[in-house]
């Protein structure tokens, strides 16, 4: 691309004036209308808004200078798509030296590095330099730290394609701009924002846990940590303010110098609770609020040092935040992880902060992404605004009355996450609804609304009309609400939903005694959203103290939120619901299980996750129009345990819209298999499904398969959602009447020892024809085991398709005869294996104390589980779980063995009257069930799926009718074709030169295309269909 006209005039003029320009008088006003601007407009910017778009769709907003401190405390430029911000640029006059001066970097650094922008712009026109972003800023970096581009003025020319493809405004719409970003983090490391502001505020939660349990020795566990999370959230909102003009910059700061600072903190927050009126700042009764005031922090004890210590960390130039530019949805994922931990106080009441018992369980705690809350935002509460209509109404104003149009609101669209969190997806739904309503009143009359005593909407002095403070608040008021079993989450949420509040507000002038910020105790609330007043029915009052009833914390939805179910119930419930395995809840909630059993239909079947309660209480909450969304995982689409869940949505025709990600990874950090999931209350007659093989692709242009699914398709069966041209071939496969369940006479998992690191050896060697050297886990040393106590163990990466290498050997101290396992005898083990014997004797203790002790008695050597013990020692087929590609091999000399599911896999025996094991094994290595297997099991990370016997059970196979000749000829002819596979892969095994192996592997992938071909054959394929199951399983 060669440089446009323009920006080759602006590189001459610049050029013929660039010693006049490097004196100073050459300002930087200047030189961002002659030089700046008309180089972005040349990538594409609307730098001018001459499309006049309203403020929150400018590409490029032009801060206003806050002069705080005698800083500048806003970026000069920030350039945006559909309202989301992309990158910063800072412009300086060209007598400044960008590459060597240290403070214009560190100052664009602190401002995109808060607001979380991976790319920012440093520039005077005579140079350009480009910043990781999400690098740390530090007040002693050099100007380098950090920069990844860097040009001068003469470069333009030569390497504008390269500027182009980053920063202009078509290359940043096509990802572009965001592919260069993550390429650049993948190179070069980061640190960002939220992680960083995270370590911070940690910090101060053990700085301020530790001082006020030692100073407060009667608090309790609870009021510890209320105490400690709403000092925190105080001062982190009261400096927030600070930067955005709202409140005196340095107040905080203030405090660092002198004595007694908590009680001076106290007395700021009573000032704060006049002019605010949150429930962040409630000291006082007060008459109409419902929610008490908080009558503990007042009285606290706190020393000066951590209070210093904290407050002091929150300025420049300590502190590498720009708390201007910090975004409540950063907020928000800061205090998504926060809350994942707890304070706890030991018996001498020190204070220790530890992760909570679900939080340990899962892992950790991971945020979600705001590219997925938009667009669960957008198809819940962006749909519903849609369908919301403009009437005429009479509005009295003053003496008289206008008729304006307004928006068609019988009542207000209400909005609910039921397990809100941070408060993510209400900021999301909050910042959708102000959008809507500030276009709403922009675009009917408003300079009459601007003239109402109560304005909603007022002119910007940029001339764009922007809500009111009122307004924003009545907005919240009436739409937002929020529940969280967490009170710290509680608290959270409101604090960020203020932070929304008073977004963009700089000089808070106020009304008629007016508080600036509305009380949200009536919107978002501490309770179960799960568990009702009816828990502790015909139970005995005494069995639970205040504390259990506080971590119960049953919740009467209708008494809570009474207006919301008078009108029918909410229009809107959006969420990320919590992933908790009922294994779990039986360590952390076990009085919940029963209850859920009771009360929910997801959780009749199988060993549940609890996000399967949440979507059926979400129809259970919504009004008779309303919309579900939410972000889960997919496995309820074919896990047995979801088979309640799928046949509840199916029977109501609830399910609207699907965004299937495989095996795309959403949360950074953690490995969860997700879908985004919207069901409407009212019955549907189809939904659309998105399947996303790359979520980078999706998430920028939205690159998937799509595709409409009949309501009618849909039953408690397993959900598979194949689309495009592969669902033609799939019906074809699945409408198959025989399924291998059908065929095999047993389908079974390889024993389950419950001691692995006893019984399982992964290393040994030969020592003579009766003893085995083998190396004990367990042990950690090498001991000797009699060869008959042993068998041979193949795992998942032991079998291939047609061949099987053994890698471990298992201690079975049971006799097998005719498929059933007898467990040899103390006796018989001390007289006839006195070595096996002695080495259990060794591990007796470990063996004995295997699950909670249930092995203490005479048979404490036997394996965990009895299923199956016996059935190895016959012909079957094996077929391996965790896979790329579904593969069998048929074991005819009963030698090898499966250790429990995840590392082995399944046996299948079979009446060889009616199928044969060639047969079969030819089948099941096939592209063409390979290709049904992974559009019904569940996918993983790096391609693999889980061949769990759920799936592979319902595997189409082909029968063959024995008084058709063609068809006996089919089956001998891929008999001949597998035995002669199972013979060519034992010559590869023991192949000595490359000629020889690579001459045996041409004839092994030769007659794999004739198996394949035979396959397609016997279930009828075409050539069109072929190649889409050839095309699919490359």
């Amino acid at each position: 691309m060669t440089v446009p006209v323009e920006v080759a005039r602006l590189i001459q003029t610049f050029e013929r004036n660039i010693e006049s320009y490097r004196q100073g008088r050459y300002n930087e006003a200047q030189v961002r209308k002659e030089y700046i601007d008309p180089f972005f407009k040349a990538l594409g910017w609307d730098v001018d808004n001459t499309k006049g778009y309203a403020e929150a769709y400018k590409d490029v907003i032009h801060e206003d200078a806050i002069r705080v401190g005698g800083a500048t405390k806003a970026p000069d430029y920030c350039f945006r798509i559909g309202g989301t911000r992309k990158f910063f640029l800072e412009a300086k006059k060209p007598s400044v030296n960008i590459k060597d001066a240290p403070d214009p970097a560190y100052q664009l650094r602190r401002y995109a590095w808060s607001a979380k922008l991976p790319l920012s712009i440093l520039t005077d026109f005579e140079e350009f330099a480009v910043y990781d972003c999400r690098i740390q800023p530090n007040k002693t970096d050099k100007p380098s730290k950090a920069r990844i581009l860097y040009y001068t003025y003469d470069q333009y020319s030569e390497r504008w394609d390269e500027i182009a493809a980053i920063f202009s405004r078509d290359a940043v719409l096509k990802g572009s701009f965001d592919k260069y970003a993550v390429s650049e983090k993948r190179k070069r490391g980061t640190a960002e924002v939220d992680a960083a502001f995270l370590a911070e505020i940690e910090r101060w939660r053990d700085l301020l846990a530790r001082n006020i349990a030692l100073r407060n020795p009667d608090l309790t566990n609870r009021q510890l940590n209320y105490a400690v999370q709403i000092t925190i959230d105080r001062i982190i909102f009261l400096r927030i303010c600070e930067d955005r003009g709202i409140e005196p910059y340095g107040q905080l700061q203030g405090f660092i110098g002198g004595t007694e600072v908590y009680p001076r903190l106290v007395a700021l927050f009573r000032r704060a609770d006049d002019r605010y009126n949150s429930g962040l700042f409630h000291f006082l009764r007060e008459k109409d609020r419902t929610e008490g005031p908080d009558e503990l922090t007042p009285e606290l004890i706190v020393d000066d040092k951590p209070l210093k210590d904290i407050l002091r960390s929150l300025y420049y130039p300590d502190s590498p935040y720009e708390f201007s530019v910090l975004p409540p949805e950063i907020l928000g994922q800061v205090y998504e992880q926060f809350l994942g931990k707890v304070i706890t106080l030991t018996a001498g009441h020190h204070a220790r902060v530890e992760d909570k018992p679900e939080v340990k369980k899962a892992g950790g705690v991971y945020y979600t992404p705001s590219y997925i809350v938009d667009y669960i935002v957008e198809h819940t509460v962006g749909k519903l605004l849609e369908d919301r209509g403009v009437e005429v109404t009479e509005i009295s104003r003053g003496r008289g009355k206008k008729r304006l149009q307004t928006p068609v609101m019988n009542r207000p669209l209400r909005v609910l996450d039921p397990a809100c969190g941070s408060g993510s997806f209400l900021l999301g739904a909050y910042q959708k609804l102000l959008d809507w309503y500030r276009d709403f009143y922009a675009k009917n009359a408003p300079e009459t609304w601007a003239k109402f005593e109560e304005p909603p909407i007022a002119c910007a002095p940029d001339g764009s009309w922007k809500l009111t403070t009122a307004e924003r608040k009545r907005i919240l008021l009436d739409h937002i609400y929020g529940v969280d079993i967490d009170p710290q989450a509680v608290e959270v949420t409101k604090l960020s939903l203020l932070l929304r509040v008073l977004e963009g507000e700089k000089n808070l002038v106020l009304f008629h005694n007016e508080r600036a910020l509305p009380d949200l105790a009536d919107n978002i609330k501490c309770g179960n959203s799960l568990i009702g007043p009816d828990f502790y029915e015909g139970r005995q009052a005494t069995m639970f103290d205040d504390e259990e009833r506080l971590r119960i914390n049953a919740f009467e939805w209708h008494a809570e939120f009474p207006h919301v179910f008078q009108d029918g119930g909410f229009d809107a419930v959006i969420g990320n619901p919590p992933y908790i395995r009922i294994q779990t809840l039986k360590e952390t909630q076990p009085e919940s299980i029963p209850y859920f059993s009771r009360h929910y239909q997801a959780a009749s079947k199988g060993n549940y996750d609890i996000y399967v309660v949440f979507v059926e209480q979400a129809l259970r909450l919504l009004g008779s129009q309303g919309r579900m969304g939410y972000i889960l995982p997919h496995k309820f689409f074919n896990a047995q345990y979801g088979q309640p869940l799928r046949k509840l949505i199916a029977d109501g025709k609830h399910l609207s819209h699907v965004v299937h990600f495989g095996d795309q990874q959403v949360f950074a950090g953690a490995t969860t298999y997700t879908c985004l999931l919207f069901l409407d209350a009212t019955q549907r007659d189809d939904c659309t499904v998105a399947r996303v093989t790359d979520i980078v692709a999706w998430n920028t242009a939205r690159t998937c398969v799509r595709g409409t699914v009949p309501a009618t398709t849909l039953s408690a069966r397993e959900w598979n959602f194949v689309l495009g041209r592969e669902a033609s071939v799939f019906r074809q496969l699945f409408a198959t009447p025989t399924k291998l369940k059908d065929i095999a006479l047993r389908l079974f998992q390889g024993p389950i020892t419950s001691a692995d690191p006893v019984f399982l050896f992964k290393e040994y060697g030969e020592t003579n024809d009766q003893i085995v050297t083998v190396r004990s886990e367990q042990l950690d040393r090498c001991v000797a085991i009699e060869r008959n106590m042993l068998k041979q163990v193949v795992r998942c990466a032991d079998i291939r398709r047609y061949s099987a290498s053994p890698s471990a050997l298992v201690l079975f101290p049971y006799e097998v005869v005719d498929a059933q396992a007898r467990l040899y005898t103390s006796d018989e083990l001390q007289e006839r294996y006195p070595l096996t014997w002695a080495y259990l004797l060794e591990n007796r203790t470990v063996l004995e104390c295997r699950e909670g002790g249930r092995f203490r008695d005479s048979t404490w050597y036997r394996f965990g589980r009895s299923q199956n013990l016996g059935m190895w020692e016959q012909p079957k087929l094996l077929v391996p779980y965790m896979i790329t590609r579904l593969r069998a091999y048929y074991d005819p000399s009963h030698d090898f063995y499966f250790i429990n599911v995840t590392t082995g896999g399944y046996g299948i025996t079979l009446n060889p009257e009616t199928m044969s094991y060639p047969f079969l094994c030819g089948l099941l290595n096939s592209k063409l069930l390979d290709f049904y297997l992974k559009r019904v099991s569940t996918n993983f990370h790096g391609g693999y799926l889980a061949a769990n016997k759920q799936y592979i059970e319902q595997l189409p196979i082909r029968t063959i009718d024995r008084d058709d000749p063609s068809d006996v000829a089919r089956h001998d002819r891929m008999v001949g074709l597998v035995e002669r596979m199972l013979s060519l892969h034992k010559s590869l095994s023991v192949a000595k030169t490359a000629d020889e192996r690579n001459a045996i592997q041409r004839q092994i992938d030769a007659t794999d295309k004739e198996i394949d071909r035979l396959v397609y054959a016997l279930y009828g394929l075409t050539d069109d269909e072929i190649r889409i199951v050839e095309e699919a399983t490359r």
